[in-house]
């Protein structure tokens, strides 16, 4: 194997006397950044794949090999993210958001509708000194209080049945 020096003063690997690639380490550039010489590697695709990745480096102006390096970026950053909840969790959640969501749908209007006719009625009837709106806003704002008091005591329980679980099974 021959060696090169580098602009940089570091030692360059050049090709084998047989013609053959040597793996290079990546160099440090010679102005001082510190910034990292990219590396090459090579990768087999699918064509539908390379034309995406093609279409990318057109649309962008870039050449194919930096259009695939943001590709890769971009899905090296989608797996970190992805790595925060497993798929198991991930389909339990929405499980249990879909189940709030039908509920809600349920009891939803037909609460509204309730606190409407209680505070009509209760004002047609003659024996409160407010008005209809001002009752509904009363309504509104106790039935505010108790559905935030619910929702706390139902986090509360949802934290704390891990913790029964577990030990329930140490038991």
């Amino acid at each position: 194997m021959t060696t090169q020096p580098h602009a940089s003063g570091e030692p360059k690997e050049g090709l084998r006397k047989a013609g053959k690639r040597t793996t290079r380490t990546p160099a440090r550039s010679g102005n001082g950044s510190g910034a990292e010489r990219l590396s090459l590697i090579g990768v087999k695709v699918d064509k539908a794949l390379r034309a995406e990745i093609d279409e990318y480096a057109k649309t962008h102006g870039i050449t194919r090999s930096r259009a695939a390096g943001q590709f890769l970026e971009m899905a090296r950053e989608a797996l970190r993210a992805r790595e925060g909840v497993s798929a198991g969790k991930a389909e339990e959640i929405l499980e249990a958001l879909e189940g709030v969501r039908t509920v809600v749908e349920l009891v939803g209007p037909p609460t509204f509708g309730l606190l409407r006719l209680l505070s009509h009625w209760a004002t047609q009837s003659g024996g409160l000194k407010v008005s209809e709106d001002e009752l509904l806003a009363e309504l509104r704002t106790v039935a505010g209080d108790e559905w935030e008091q619910a929702l706390s005591e139902a986090e509360r329980d949802l934290h704390l049945a891990p913790k029964k679980a577990r030990t329930e099974g140490r038991a």
